[in-house]
């Protein structure tokens, strides 16, 4: 899996989820205020997301086990005179970071796990996020037709996922935009709180 990722991004290619520029659905949450203190982008290719939240005034952090695609973060970064950090670093072991952060940003992760994955994963995110932080999780919608992409996913899905330790808070319809030939596709925008210790 880190290979066929990791060749995606070698040698100038560009991904079909790399869309060059924030994710819609992100800007939406950024502006509605939603997005607070520090950042951690888990999954955050090429760093679009986690840059153009370091430029509304966020710290945020970008991690990808792609090691090409935080190559290409990490320039554009030193580009934009943006002091956003990316590191290669698996999402499915997020305690190795050893911080933890107010905010954590999930687009089009979620989506790539198998089931037993999953748990694995909800844990990680609990031991990065504060508790009473929140996760933003972007993925491909069930409400896509079978055939080219990845795995759809339902709302039960993501609330079976994250029902241990955490509190889903809203899975809303949302779009994600890509580079497929139909553009922007269906997705599920959830909003999951981790659980304060005692509550």
């Amino acid at each position: 899996m880190v290979e066929f990722f990791d060749n995606a991004y070698r040698d100038g290619g560009t991904p079909t989820w790399d869309v060059g520029r924030p994710q819609g659905a992100l800007v939406r949450l950024a502006t509605s205020g939603l997005i607070v203190g520090t950042v951690l982008d888990a999954g955050c290719g090429t760093g679009e997301n986690a840059l153009y939240l370091a430029a509304q005034g966020h710290p945020a952090l970008g991690v990808d086990f792609a090691a090409a695609a935080i190559e290409r973060a990490a320039a554009k970064a030193a580009d934009r005179g943006l002091p956003v950090e990316f590191l290669v670093a698996d999402a499915l072991d997020l305690a190795v970071l050893g911080r933890t952060f107010d905010t954590v940003l999930d687009v089009g992760l979620f989506h790539t796990f198998m089931d037993a994955e999953r748990p694995r994963y909800a844990a990680s995110l609990g031991a990065a996020l504060r508790p009473g932080g929140r996760a933003f999780l972007l993925c491909w919608s069930d409400r896509n037709p079978f055939g080219r992409g990845p795995r759809r996913v339902s709302p039960q899905e993501i609330r079976t996922t994250f029902r241990d330790g955490w509190r889903v808070e809203a899975v809303d319809p949302e779009w994600l935009d890509t580079r497929l030939p139909d553009g922007r596709i269906h997705a599920w925008l959830a909003r999951i709180a981790r659980v304060e210790t005692g509550t």
